[in-house]
């Protein structure tokens, strides 16, 4: 493929350019790929390539991916082409397990391993079923969709909360389907982000990603659980220093 002139696959939702080194983001449970829609302006030397999963935003219409591992196996069909240049993993809340399968799976087809895999705000693998979002109920959820929304700067419709919480589900699905009961280590240093005001995911929760890699570099950040979306400086930091 020739980065410069192709078009960008489904699960990419920006034009490939031919900058030297490429930044796949994985969005959190309920979200897409707009979830990192300032990132390249903020980053503006390195190409921020958000990954869109089926079942949401401009793709809604395909059929949602089910498990993470249906996953995981369907995106490395569609990253393999794009591995010519270094590359970093980055992943938001339960979006980093889909990361975390998809580094597993390029590593048993013989594909590049990342430079880094950024987790920030999840538990890791095995630790995965200690979501409090799992214990959540439907109408809890749709106060958290409600409540995200608002976050942003946006007054929530009724149809823009029935959509998000069609979504939302299905993605809990998955995450609530999901289990590793053993760690496998990963062949890339992890960098493991906390958030400093997330009231849901303290430092202890993020403990068990040590067993994941030869090299697991914890970091604390200012911010809240979502305050990754706007590149605050300290990230832009982090997710620039790898190459």
């Amino acid at each position: 493929m020739t980065s410069g002139t192709a078009a960008a696959p489904p699960w990419f939702v920006r034009p490939l350019s031919d900058r030297p080194a490429r930044l796949f983001c994985f969005p959190f449970s309920g979200s897409g790929a707009s979830a990192f829609s300032a990132w390249p302006a903020a980053l503006d030397d390195i190409e921020v390539c958000p990954v869109q999963f089926p079942g949401r935003e401009n793709r809604l219409g395909h059929p949602h991916y089910g498990t993470y591992e249906n996953l995981a196996a369907d995106l490395v069909e569609s990253l393999a082409p794009l591995l010519d240049r270094p590359f970093a993993f980055f992943a938001h809340c339960a979006g980093a397990l889909p990361a975390y399968e998809t580094v597993l799976r390029l590593a048993a087809r013989g594909l590049p391993a990342p430079d880094r895999l950024f987790v920030s705000g999840q538990p890791a693998p095995h630790d995965a079923a200690r979501d409090r979002m799992l214990t959540m109920t439907e109408p809890e959820l749709r106060a958290e969709v409600e409540s995200f929304i608002r976050g942003r700067g946006i007054e929530p419709r009724p149809d823009m909360v029935e959509l998000g919480l069609t979504v939302l589900l299905r993605d809990h699905a998955a995450a609530a389907a999901y289990r590793r009961a053993e760690p496998v280590a990963v062949p890339c240093p992890v960098v493991v982000l906390h958030w400093r005001d997330d009231p849901d995911v303290r430092p202890v929760d993020l403990r068990g990603w040590r067993a994941y890699a030869d090299s697991v570099d914890f970091r604390v950040l200012d911010g809240g659980h979502y305050d990754f979306m706007d590149a605050p400086d300290a990230l832009r930091t982090l997710l620039t220093g790898w190459r």
